[in-house]
Formats: C-alpha cells, sequence, structure tokens
C-alpha cells in the first residue's frame, strides 16, 4: 500500500504549456489553494514531478 499526499495548487495555469493545465486537471485541482489528497503511487509521482512548480506536496 502506498502512502497518501495532501496536493495544494498554489500557482495558476494561466501562460503555461496545455499538458501542464492538463495534469492539474488530472491531479483534481484547477484552482488556487484548492488540495486533494492522493495515493502516493509511481503515477501520482510523475504528474506530481511535472508541475511540481504550481504545487505543494505533504505527506498525511
Amino acid at each position: 500500500m502506498y502512502p497518501n499526499v495532501k496536493i495544494t495548487q498554489v500557482r495558476s495555469t494561466i501562460d503555461r504549456p496545455q499538458d501542464q493545465v492538463a495534469t492539474v486537471k488530472a491531479l483534481g485541482l484547477g484552482r488556487i489553494n484548492r488540495s486533494v489528497n492522493k495515493e502516493c503511487t509511481p503515477q501520482i509521482l510523475g504528474m506530481i514531478k511535472k508541475v511540481s512548480h504550481l504545487i505543494k506536496v505533504e505527506e498525511i
């Protein structure tokens, strides 16, 4: 079983490449200060790495 992480969007997706916008939406975000809890699978870790400059990640 994988640990859980809390992902919070802290920067806007305006003027970002379309693949980064799609990744943020796929994580369940889309607005600044919106948070989601996700299981820390390899797929989620890859998405986090791709948009790490737009989000904040906390282990829970």
